[in-house]
């Protein structure tokens, strides 16, 4: 039954309760526009390694497909002339990581070695050093490494985990302590072992011959020869040989390890749908936080020999087994630009797409297959400081705040990225240290027109090779070599050996430097004179004034990669299993989400 008024009154009802959901859409809203606004961006970090700046399409590659790569470029900004601070991995990331040329740390090196080559070395990243990931983490940021590490893991015991990169700042690991190396894959042949076989070749030559000249003395009766004590002698430097032989041979079992956090799960790590694993390590830790800050680091394998790619890839590019990595790595960079966009985070996610160096040009296979990558019209690759060895992609996106289809031409290091993202998380940028690094947001922004970067310094492990030099408002980018490795340009590479070296007869001095035009000679082909150059001396003069201000901001440190940190001890190896075992294990984690218990670390 009815009454007057009945529909009068229902209507006033339903008014005000659409009144009432509207106002709360609206709240609801307003709150949370308020959040989006105020949330701290998030960054994703996606590095290659020795990849070629000639093998992306955004940078005039026609014959590889690397659309995901090159999407990063139509949809943001490229930056054409950006530099790594090392053309080695282990200087180059710990740079990276700090904002910090390397030698500033003691990741320069003073020896021949300039990376870490033995898991059980004592060196690594000091923990007094400021990164950028340590610094976030304190904002309250999650943070994650998933791949390559390359920068220390124990100093004391094999379990110390003291340069382990928990103690940087990383809340999540899952990679390799060490790197990716030819050795770690069956059958794909073995610089090390090929290094201690020459050396034992050459110490046995050495021995033969001196115990031939000390029987001959014997004979003529010039020497008396102590024979019982030399015995022992070539006993002990035989039984010395005899394990250094067999310790390359077990190179594998000893390096080759991928870690969960602090516990080894593989010992040696298998291939078999590696960058699967690693790729959805990345994008499961998107998912368990896309709700707070974030700071992923896929630090990839691809394209550091050993090559490896899953049999989707096998066989599609068009330049061999180098070319399928590069386009799988494509697929894995794909994959996390889409969770990104699945979980509606791209226009709150600024992601940066590099390489810690050059491509290796002498990286050729025990078949002949060229395993390096190609540097385009640059000269050189990794482990020189010819434009080859150190120039780089730098790819960044962040829609709705830099501008997409934008290219930035001027001078830039990959050391910029530690301020850029220190200011962005309105972190405290360290007062006690002095940052190479610049913040690229106004650069990126259009705000000013050239990087604050007026001159960049190029060291060979901890020697100053040469130094770049953007004079402002200049119509030319010079760059000055003091020493150039001894580099053979029909072959394109020091292909006397697997890499270019920093010393002796492996390089030549120039006096006066050789000073380019980067800007009309980017090969490095033809160096200026006072003849093509009018103002060739007071050049070189500005330059040289540069270094000696450089080098006097540059006190002395340990340094982290002398041949006491970096040579194998045995009391420092990482081993998952008994000794008798030779290391091996394969204990994978159980699958589900991980618990708070095993998908971080602590501090301590």
């Amino acid at each position: 039954m009815t009454y007057p008024g009945h529909n009068i009154l229902s209507c006033y009802k339903r008014s005000n309760m659409n009144i009432l959901v509207v106002f709360l859409l609206l709240q609801w809203a307003k709150g949370n526009l308020s959040q989006s606004a105020n949330r701290r961006p998030n960054y994703v970090i996606l590095m290659a390694d020795d990849l070629g700046i000639g093998d992306l399409g955004c940078y005039g590659n026609t014959t590889l497909r690397t659309p995901h790569i090159d999407s990063l470029a139509k949809d943001g900004v490229l930056l054409s002339h950006h530099i790594a601070a090392s053309s080695l991995c282990t200087p180059s990331r710990a740079a990276f990581l700090t904002g910090r040329y390397p030698i500033r740390s003691g990741m320069a090196s003073t020896q021949r070695v300039g990376v870490y080559i033995f898991v059980a070395g004592s060196g690594g990243l000091p923990t007094n050093e400021s990164t950028f990931v340590k610094l976030l983490k304190e904002e309250g940021y999650s943070t994650a490494l998933i791949g390559k590490w390359h920068l220390g893991l124990n100093c004391k015991t094999s379990d110390d985990h003291c340069h382990h990169p928990a103690r940087h700042g990383f809340d999540y690991f899952y990679g390799l302590p060490l790197s990716n190396l030819r050795d770690c894959k069956l059958n794909s042949g073995s610089v090390l072992i090929a290094g201690s076989r020459s050396v034992a070749l050459v110490t046995l030559q050495l021995v033969t011959l001196g115990l031939f000249t000390l029987l001959l003395l014997d004979y003529l009766a010039l020497v008396k020869v102590p024979w019982r004590a030399l015995g022992y002698v070539f006993l002990v430097a035989a039984i010395l040989l005899a394990f250094t032989v067999l310790f390359f041979n077990q190179f594998r079992n000893f390096n080759c390890i991928l870690m969960h956090n602090e516990k080894i799960i593989q010992q040696p790590y298998s291939y078999d749908n590696l960058m699967q694993t690693l790729t959805n390590e990345a994008t499961s830790f998107l998912e368990r936080n896309s709700d707070r800050p974030f700071l992923l680091f896929m630090s990839y394998l691809h394209t550091h020999t050993a090559l490896y790619a899953t049999p989707e890839f096998q066989g599609k590019s068009k330049h061999g087994l180098y070319g399928d990595c590069v386009e799988e790595m494509d697929w894995s960079v794909g994959q996390i630009l889409a969770s990104l966009e699945k979980l509606g985070l791209s226009e709150q996610t600024l992601v940066y797409f590099t390489s810690d160096q050059g491509a290796h040009v002498e990286e050729i296979s025990d078949r002949g297959e060229i395993h390096g990558g190609w540097n385009g019209i640059y000269k050189g690759g990794k482990s020189t400081n010819w434009e080859g060895g150190i120039r780089v992609p730098g790819l960044l996106r962040w829609p709705g705040v830099l501008t997409a289809g934008k290219t930035v031409d001027g001078p830039t290091s990959n050391m910029d990225f530690f301020p850029t993202v220190v200011n962005l998380a309105q972190a405290t940028m360290p007062s006690n240290r002095i940052i190479d690094g610049r913040d690229l947001m106004p650069l990126l922004r259009g705000e000013v027109q050239q990087s604050e970067h007026e001159f960049l310094f190029h060291y060979c492990n901890s020697d100053l090779s040469a130094v770049r030099w953007h004079p402002r408002n200049g119509t030319a980018v010079w760059k000055a070599h003091f020493f150039t490795p001894n580099f053979n340009p029909e072959l394109k590479g020091c292909f006397d050996i697997h890499a270019c070296m920093c010393h002796g007869q492996f390089i030549t001095h120039h006096d006066p430097p050789l000073l380019y035009d980067l800007l009309k000679d980017p090969s490095e082909t033809s160096p200026v004179t006072p003849t093509s150059e009018p103002r060739y001396h007071q050049i070189l003069k500005v330059m040289l004034a540069a270094v000696e201000d450089h080098k006097r901001s540059v006190t002395a440190v340990p340094s982290q990669l002398s041949l006491s940190n970096i040579l194998w001890k045995p009391w420092l190896q990482p081993c998952c299993s008994t000794p008798w075992q030779s290391c091996q294990c394969s204990n994978e984690r159980g699958n589900g989400t991980p618990t708070d218990s095993d998908s971080s670390l602590s501090d301590a």
